[in-house]
């Protein structure tokens, strides 16, 4: 009996890395960041930036997975102004890394302690992804479909958010560290470019999450 157990925690476990990576891995903002930090700060700053993200994405896993209504009433009762914080945040990110030269980010390291932002790029991520109510859809929608969610037992709901914590840790630790390792190859001009359509993609985003929300208001406004 204590070896079906273990066995189905181990299953249960594997589930949320899964999702964890599936939820981590598609390129959006964050992973825009991650990469552009990763070359421009090192991996860790690469891989903080990531982990904001992740300790973010397990909380709404959290939320989904212990079938928390209160929560998921006040995201979707909130959903508009999430989006439109959201979509300003994205958009003075945008700007700031559009314009963002290589020269001057080396005149900040050599002004700036020895030890980079972490906690900054930590912030980032976390505020990014919080703010981006998307984020808790994608997991009601996939523990759906995986028959998982609110119906599950306190230790295994605990034992799946803990497998999305490792999944989404170990996605951005991945991509950090295979971006590192190219990372020799690029020159100030490509790092330049780099900023440059990294900028025009964040300010995409930025604007799509503006969009969606002014969208939501003239929907409430007529309804």
């Amino acid at each position: 009996m204590d070896e079906v157990i273990g066995v189905h925690g181990l299953v249960v476990l594997l589930q949320g890395i899964v999702l964890g990576i599936a939820i981590a891995a598609p390129v959006g903002p964050i992973g825009l960041l991650c990469i552009r930090r990763t070359l421009q700060h090192g991996p860790l700053m690469g891989f903080f930036t990531g982990f904001g993200a992740a300790v973010a994405d397990t909380i709404y896993g959290a939320i989904a997975a212990f079938g928390v209504s209160a929560a998921l009433d006040f995201l979707q009762g909130h959903e508009i102004a999430f989006q439109l914080v959201g979509g300003i945040f994205l958009l003075v990110v945008a700007i700031r890394t559009f314009r963002q030269k290589p020269e001057d980010e080396e005149r900040e390291a050599a002004s700036a302690p020895d030890t980079p932002s972490f906690l900054g790029g930590f912030m980032t991520g976390l505020s990014l992804t919080l703010t981006n109510p998307a984020t808790i859809m994608a997991f009601i929608a996939i523990f759906a479909g995986f028959g998982l969610g609110g119906n599950l037992g306190r230790v295994d709901a605990t034992t799946l958010v803990a497998g999305v914590f490792i999944g989404a840790s170990l996605w951005w630790f991945t991509l950090s560290m295979g971006v590192a390792a190219v990372r020799h190859r690029i020159s100030d001009r490509g790092l330049t470019r780099l900023n440059h359509c990294t900028g025009v993609a964040l300010a995409a985003f930025g604007l799509w999450a503006l969009g969606m929300a002014f969208t939501g208001m003239a929907g409430w406004a007529m309804g």
